[in-house]
């Protein structure tokens, strides 16, 4: 009997390490390339927030789930209850830098 290896389709929450307030919800089917790509600056709608860190992710064995979460994360109703789930994660965070005293060439992983 061969073994199949699941597909997961993922829905994840970034926190920018520029900018305080802003948190990103996206949808991916390779979660690792995709948070690379929002640090590597790769990415028009988010680049200027970058660096960011991987705050949650959820993991769906079906496309159409993980892209109905990702569009009701999204919605501002659903940013605030987002916020109040992951409110123990926002009351843990150190005091955050001046977005200028955070170098361009700092790698994520130095953030994270």
């Amino acid at each position: 009997m061969r073994l199949q290896l699941m597909k997961f389709y993922y829905v994840y929450v970034l926190k920018s390490l520029r900018d305080i307030n802003l948190i990103y919800v996206g949808y991916t089917e390779d979660l690792i390339k995709r948070i690379k790509s929002h640090n590597q600056f790769e990415n028009i709608s988010t680049k200027k927030f970058a660096p960011f860190s991987l705050i949650h992710y959820e993991a769906y064995r079906h496309k159409a789930d993980a892209k109905h979460r990702e569009l009701y994360l999204k919605t501002t109703k659903d940013k605030t209850a987002l916020r109040t789930m992951l409110r123990e994660f926002f009351k843990s965070q150190p005091v955050v830098l001046e977005k200028d005293t955070i170098p361009d060439d700092l790698p994520a992983e130095a953030l994270a």
